[in-house]
């Protein structure tokens, strides 16, 4: 549903103040989105996890309550992470995906074979 005249207004007034107000606050929310900043909480998540395994690893031998340490933030990591992948979805992954400017799996190995058919197809003729 859209906004009649006076909540175009308001709103937009809203947001000048806010700009004056804050002017950090405002170009760090106009630069972030969702996704963006779904996929940096899942970094931190597997981040989380491998500092998990490596106290679980390294401390079980010693200390098992370390060890189960290591564990629960092996598990809480696990958790974040499969949460902000299922709120991220499918549109999300693919926005992240379209805007790092990396190319598919598929491509990426197409591209390798024809460097190496290019650099070393005439030498073994």
């Amino acid at each position: 549903m859209p906004l009649n005249e006076n909540e175009q207004r308001i709103l937009h007034e809203i947001e000048k103040r806010f700009h004056a107000e804050d002017p950090e606050s405002a170009r760090r929310l106009g630069s972030t989105t969702l996704p963006g900043y779904l996929a940096r909480n899942c970094r931190r998540a597997a981040l989380g996890f491998i500092v998990g395994l490596v106290i679980l690893l390294v401390a079980f031998a010693s200390s098992w309550i370390l060890g189960v340490f290591g564990f629960l933030v092996m598990v809480v990591s696990t958790v974040v992470l499969i949460h902000n992948l299922h709120r991220m979805g499918r549109f999300g992954i693919q926005q992240i995906h379209s805007s790092t400017n990396h190319q598919r799996f598929g491509e990426a190995l197409d591209d390798a074979a024809r460097r190496f058919r290019r650099r070393f197809g005439s030498d073994g003729e």
